[in-house]
């Protein structure tokens, strides 16, 4: 890879970086390259950029945006070990679960978690990948206000509802939910 290449891949890198909330460092050393393809199928498939970089390019991408940006990413730098593989997503909890679907369909402990970055938090190791499978995307936090939002209105509508529309009804049933 020439000079001229080395640094049109960086500033891809830094671009893609800058503009991801959520990425993932992955390791895929000792896969198939049967099994990488299934892999990336998986990533397109759900919308998850997959992208092979040597580390050294990686961290040259992420201190240039260190330096434009208030992301701190020093802490990812010790992952960078090995052969990695970057996950560019929009939602923080679906590579995560990609890949412990993609362990259980191939049987194999492949691909691991170096590092994720979630929200200017830096995720390290492995044992991190149960807890990021828990993370919420912002459609499902919104869903879960909503929910909550409506609960009050909704017991109000039951109530004026269930009376006949009378005060009467209503008082009493406010009162028979009040002995509850």
């Amino acid at each position: 890879m020439t000079r001229q290449e080395k640094t049109e891949l960086i500033d891809n890198l830094t671009l893609s970086f800058t503009d991801a909330r959520y990425f993932y460092v992955t390791d895929t050393s000792t896969m198939t390259v049967a099994k990488v393809n299934k892999l990336r199928r998986l990533c397109f498939e759900k919308g998850i950029k997959l992208q092979v970089v040597k580390n050294s390019l990686i961290r040259k991408a992420l201190e240039q945006v260190e330096q434009k940006t208030t992301n701190k990413y020093s802490n990812l730098f010790p992952s960078l070990k090995g052969m990695s593989a970057v996950m560019f997503t929009d939602n923080g909890s679906e590579p995560a679960r990609l890949i412990k679907e993609f362990r259980k369909e191939t049987d194999g402990e492949k691909p691991t978690l170096k590092a994720a970055y979630i929200d200017n938090d830096v995720f390290v190791g492995d044992d991190q990948l149960d807890s990021l499978t828990k993370i919420k995307s912002k459609q499902e936090l919104l869903g879960e206000l909503i929910g909550l939002l409506q609960s009050p209105v909704q017991n109000l509508l039951s109530a004026l509802n269930s009376g006949g529309n009378t005060i009467a009804g209503v008082l009493k049933t406010l009162e028979e939910r009040g002995n509850e």
